[in-house]
Protein backbone atom coordinates (compact mmCIF):
# COMPACT_ATOMS: atom_id res chain seq x y z
CA UNK A 1 0.00 0.00 0.00
CA UNK A 2 1.26 3.46 -0.90
CA UNK A 3 2.22 5.68 2.01
CA UNK A 4 -0.79 7.98 1.75
CA UNK A 5 -0.07 9.32 5.24
CA UNK A 6 3.06 10.91 3.79
CA UNK A 7 0.89 12.66 1.20
CA UNK A 8 -1.47 13.97 3.91
CA UNK A 9 1.52 15.25 5.86
CA UNK A 10 2.91 16.90 2.72
CA UNK A 11 -0.37 18.79 2.29
CA UNK A 12 -0.60 19.72 5.98
CA UNK A 13 1.11 23.10 6.14
CA UNK A 14 1.81 23.69 9.83
CA UNK A 15 3.36 27.11 9.06
CA UNK A 16 -0.04 28.65 8.41
CA UNK A 17 -1.48 31.07 10.93
CA UNK A 18 -4.66 29.05 11.33
CA UNK A 19 -6.15 26.85 14.06
CA UNK A 20 -4.65 23.35 14.07
CA UNK A 21 -7.97 21.66 13.32
CA UNK A 22 -8.38 23.84 10.21
CA UNK A 23 -4.86 23.03 9.00
CA UNK A 24 -5.43 19.31 9.49
CA UNK A 25 -8.82 19.49 7.76
CA UNK A 26 -7.33 21.22 4.72
CA UNK A 27 -4.45 18.74 4.55
CA UNK A 28 -6.65 15.63 4.56
CA UNK A 29 -9.21 17.23 2.24
CA UNK A 30 -6.61 18.21 -0.35
CA UNK A 31 -5.09 14.73 -0.31
CA UNK A 32 -8.48 13.10 -0.87
CA UNK A 33 -9.45 15.51 -3.63
CA UNK A 34 -6.19 14.88 -5.46
CA UNK A 35 -6.98 11.17 -5.40
CA UNK A 36 -3.88 10.34 -3.34
CA UNK A 37 -5.81 8.21 -0.87
CA UNK A 38 -7.41 5.17 -2.53
CA UNK A 39 -11.20 5.00 -2.48
CA UNK A 40 -12.28 2.70 0.35
CA UNK A 41 -9.00 3.20 2.22
CA UNK A 42 -9.31 3.56 5.99
CA UNK A 43 -7.74 6.75 7.30
CA UNK A 44 -5.42 5.74 10.12
CA UNK A 45 -5.79 8.68 12.48
CA UNK A 46 -3.44 7.18 15.09
CA UNK A 47 -0.55 6.85 12.63
CA UNK A 48 -1.26 10.32 11.25
CA UNK A 49 -1.28 11.79 14.77
CA UNK A 50 1.92 9.95 15.77
CA UNK A 51 3.85 11.02 12.70
CA UNK A 52 2.67 14.62 12.98
CA UNK A 53 3.23 14.64 16.74
CA UNK A 54 -0.25 16.00 17.37
CA UNK A 55 -3.29 14.73 19.25
CA UNK A 56 -6.03 12.80 17.50
CA UNK A 57 -8.66 15.42 18.40
CA UNK A 58 -8.09 17.78 15.41
CA UNK A 59 -7.97 14.74 13.11
CA UNK A 60 -11.31 13.48 14.38
CA UNK A 61 -12.76 16.98 13.97
CA UNK A 62 -11.48 17.11 10.39
CA UNK A 63 -12.94 13.70 9.57
CA UNK A 64 -16.34 14.74 10.94
CA UNK A 65 -16.30 17.77 8.66
CA UNK A 66 -15.23 15.68 5.68
CA UNK A 67 -18.05 13.24 6.40
CA UNK A 68 -20.55 16.11 6.19
CA UNK A 69 -19.05 17.08 2.83
CA UNK A 70 -19.45 13.54 1.57
CA UNK A 71 -15.74 12.92 1.02
CA UNK A 72 -15.47 10.21 3.70
CA UNK A 73 -17.89 7.88 5.44
CA UNK A 74 -17.89 6.20 8.83
CA UNK A 75 -18.21 2.41 8.87
CA UNK A 76 -19.35 1.10 12.29
CA UNK A 77 -16.75 -1.02 14.10
CA UNK A 78 -14.22 -0.27 11.34
CA UNK A 79 -13.48 3.42 10.99
CA UNK A 80 -13.52 6.24 8.47
CA UNK A 81 -12.88 5.46 4.81
CA UNK A 82 -12.55 7.58 1.68
CA UNK A 83 -15.88 7.65 -0.12
CA UNK A 84 -16.03 7.11 -3.85
CA UNK A 85 -17.67 9.55 -6.23
CA UNK A 86 -20.46 7.61 -7.91
CA UNK A 87 -21.53 7.98 -11.52
CA UNK A 88 -24.82 9.40 -10.23
CA UNK A 89 -22.86 11.98 -8.20
CA UNK A 90 -20.90 13.02 -11.28
CA UNK A 91 -24.04 13.37 -13.39
CA UNK A 92 -25.66 15.55 -10.73
CA UNK A 93 -22.57 17.72 -10.41
CA UNK A 94 -22.43 18.30 -14.16
CA UNK A 95 -26.13 19.08 -14.30
CA UNK A 96 -25.66 21.77 -11.66
CA UNK A 97 -22.50 23.09 -13.31
CA UNK A 98 -24.21 23.54 -16.68
CA UNK A 99 -26.67 25.93 -15.05
CA UNK A 100 -24.20 27.75 -12.81
CA UNK A 101 -21.36 28.05 -15.33
CA UNK A 102 -23.80 29.58 -17.82
CA UNK A 103 -25.07 32.01 -15.20
CA UNK A 104 -21.55 33.09 -14.25
CA UNK A 105 -20.39 33.45 -17.87
CA UNK A 106 -23.39 35.55 -18.89
CA UNK A 107 -22.97 37.77 -15.84
CA UNK A 108 -19.25 38.19 -16.56
CA UNK A 109 -20.04 39.02 -20.21
CA UNK A 110 -22.26 41.90 -19.16
CA UNK A 111 -19.79 43.58 -16.79
CA UNK A 112 -16.27 42.73 -18.03
CA UNK A 113 -13.93 45.62 -18.81
CA UNK A 114 -11.76 45.88 -21.91
CA UNK A 115 -8.76 44.98 -19.78
CA UNK A 116 -10.48 41.82 -18.55
CA UNK A 117 -11.36 40.77 -22.08
CA UNK A 118 -7.70 41.16 -22.98
CA UNK A 119 -6.63 39.22 -19.89
CA UNK A 120 -8.87 36.32 -20.88
CA UNK A 121 -7.50 36.41 -24.44
CA UNK A 122 -3.91 36.42 -23.14
CA UNK A 123 -4.67 33.34 -21.05
CA UNK A 124 -6.03 31.52 -24.09
CA UNK A 125 -2.90 32.44 -26.05
CA UNK A 126 -0.70 31.09 -23.24
CA UNK A 127 -2.73 27.87 -23.27
CA UNK A 128 -2.28 27.60 -27.04
CA UNK A 129 1.48 27.95 -26.63
CA UNK A 130 1.66 25.41 -23.80
CA UNK A 131 -0.37 22.93 -25.86
CA UNK A 132 1.78 23.54 -28.95
CA UNK A 133 4.99 22.95 -26.99
CA UNK A 134 3.43 19.83 -25.45
CA UNK A 135 4.14 20.99 -21.92
CA UNK A 136 3.25 18.77 -18.95
CA UNK A 137 -0.38 17.73 -18.57
CA UNK A 138 -0.47 19.32 -15.10
CA UNK A 139 0.59 22.70 -16.50
CA UNK A 140 -1.87 22.57 -19.37
CA UNK A 141 -4.69 21.42 -17.10
CA UNK A 142 -3.94 24.31 -14.74
CA UNK A 143 -4.28 26.79 -17.60
CA UNK A 144 -7.64 25.30 -18.55
CA UNK A 145 -8.74 25.62 -14.91
CA UNK A 146 -7.60 29.25 -14.83
CA UNK A 147 -9.96 30.02 -17.71
CA UNK A 148 -12.94 28.87 -15.64
CA UNK A 149 -11.65 30.61 -12.52
CA UNK A 150 -11.12 33.86 -14.40
CA UNK A 151 -14.67 33.89 -15.73
CA UNK A 152 -16.04 33.30 -12.24
CA UNK A 153 -13.83 36.06 -10.88
CA UNK A 154 -15.06 38.47 -13.55
CA UNK A 155 -18.68 37.50 -12.87
CA UNK A 156 -18.38 39.14 -9.43
CA UNK A 157 -20.57 36.45 -7.87
CA UNK A 158 -18.51 35.21 -4.90
CA UNK A 159 -21.19 32.96 -3.42
CA UNK A 160 -21.73 31.25 -6.75
CA UNK A 161 -17.98 30.88 -7.13
CA UNK A 162 -17.73 29.20 -3.73
CA UNK A 163 -20.45 26.69 -4.61
CA UNK A 164 -19.00 25.75 -7.99
CA UNK A 165 -15.43 25.52 -6.69
CA UNK A 166 -16.52 22.88 -4.21
CA UNK A 167 -18.44 20.97 -6.89
CA UNK A 168 -15.43 20.94 -9.21
CA UNK A 169 -13.21 19.67 -6.41
CA UNK A 170 -15.25 16.49 -6.06
CA UNK A 171 -14.26 15.53 -9.60
CA UNK A 172 -10.69 16.81 -9.43
CA UNK A 173 -9.30 13.28 -9.16
CA UNK A 174 -10.64 12.78 -12.69
CA UNK A 175 -9.74 16.25 -13.96
CA UNK A 176 -6.98 15.22 -16.36
CA UNK A 177 -9.06 12.45 -17.97
CA UNK A 178 -10.92 14.70 -20.40
CA UNK A 179 -7.68 16.51 -21.36
CA UNK A 180 -5.32 13.55 -21.55
CA UNK A 181 -5.72 12.99 -25.28
CA UNK A 182 -4.34 15.58 -27.66
CA UNK A 183 -7.47 15.72 -29.82
CA UNK A 184 -9.65 16.32 -26.74
CA UNK A 185 -7.35 19.12 -25.55
CA UNK A 186 -7.59 20.71 -28.98
CA UNK A 187 -11.39 20.50 -28.95
CA UNK A 188 -11.62 21.84 -25.39
CA UNK A 189 -9.36 24.77 -26.25
CA UNK A 190 -11.40 25.51 -29.38
CA UNK A 191 -14.51 25.51 -27.19
CA UNK A 192 -12.88 28.01 -24.80
CA UNK A 193 -12.12 30.27 -27.78
CA UNK A 194 -15.76 29.96 -28.89
CA UNK A 195 -16.94 30.93 -25.42
CA UNK A 196 -14.55 33.89 -25.47
CA UNK A 197 -15.83 35.08 -28.86
CA UNK A 198 -19.45 34.67 -27.74
CA UNK A 199 -18.66 36.78 -24.67
CA UNK A 200 -17.02 39.44 -26.83
CA UNK A 201 -20.10 39.48 -29.09
CA UNK A 202 -22.42 39.72 -26.06
CA UNK A 203 -24.30 36.75 -27.48
CA UNK A 204 -26.10 35.18 -24.52
CA UNK A 205 -27.67 32.38 -26.57
CA UNK A 206 -24.29 31.31 -27.95
CA UNK A 207 -22.68 31.49 -24.50
CA UNK A 208 -25.38 29.20 -23.11
CA UNK A 209 -25.18 26.74 -26.00
CA UNK A 210 -21.39 26.47 -26.13
CA UNK A 211 -20.98 26.26 -22.35
CA UNK A 212 -23.51 23.45 -22.16
CA UNK A 213 -21.92 21.50 -25.04
CA UNK A 214 -18.44 22.02 -23.57
CA UNK A 215 -19.46 20.56 -20.21
CA UNK A 216 -21.42 17.71 -21.82
CA UNK A 217 -18.33 16.61 -23.72
CA UNK A 218 -16.20 16.74 -20.58
CA UNK A 219 -18.88 14.81 -18.69
CA UNK A 220 -18.88 12.10 -21.37
CA UNK A 221 -15.14 11.47 -20.97
CA UNK A 222 -15.25 11.41 -17.19
CA UNK A 223 -18.27 9.09 -16.99
CA UNK A 224 -16.62 6.69 -19.44
CA UNK A 225 -13.48 6.60 -17.30
CA UNK A 226 -15.48 6.07 -14.10
CA UNK A 227 -17.33 3.18 -15.74
CA UNK A 228 -14.03 1.72 -16.96
CA UNK A 229 -12.56 1.88 -13.45
CA UNK A 230 -15.62 0.19 -12.01
CA UNK A 231 -15.39 -2.63 -14.58
CA UNK A 232 -11.69 -3.15 -13.82
CA UNK A 233 -12.56 -3.73 -10.17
Amino acid sequence: MDDYIAEIIRHTDMKQYKPLNEIVFEGIRKTIIKGQIPVGEKINEKEYADRMNISRTPIRDALHRLEKEGLVEYIPRYGVIVKKVSIEDAKEIYQIRKALDTLATVNAMNIMTDEQFQELKNLLNRTEEANRLNESLDEITQLFSEFNEMIYEFSQMPRLTSIVTKLREYLMRFRDISLKKEDRRRKALDEHWMIYRAICNKDEDQVSLITKEHLEYSEKFILEEMERQQNVK
